[in-house]
């Protein structure tokens, strides 16, 4: 799940969320906005249960997709768009 927070200068918060379903062990968002490094955003398990991480980005379109422990990549189904292939496009 996104979840957006409008921040000044056209900015917004972009948050990452999985309920605790979702692959066990470690998840990262990795995208052009963090040059798809593993680790760099990796996704906190919250008191709820569910793993959340939150990224600022200006004003543009940016791919991503999840890297979950093991190599296993998937996509965010709320994605604002899901491309052939494999993965997913934010539009802030």
């Amino acid at each position: 799940m996104l979840r957006r927070t409008r921040l000044f200068g056209g900015k917004q918060r972009i948050t990452f969320s999985l309920p605790t379903h979702q692959p066990d062990g470690a998840v990262s968002v990795v995208g052009d906005f963090n040059d798809w490094r593993p680790g760099k955003h990796e996704l906190v398990r919250r008191r709820n249960g569910a793993r959340t991480i939150s990224v600022i980005l200006g004003p543009g379109t940016y791919r991503f997709r999840y890297l979950a422990t093991g190599g296993r990549w998937f996509d965010e189904e709320a994605a604002d768009q899901l491309e052939p292939g494999g993965g997913s496009l934010v539009r802030v």
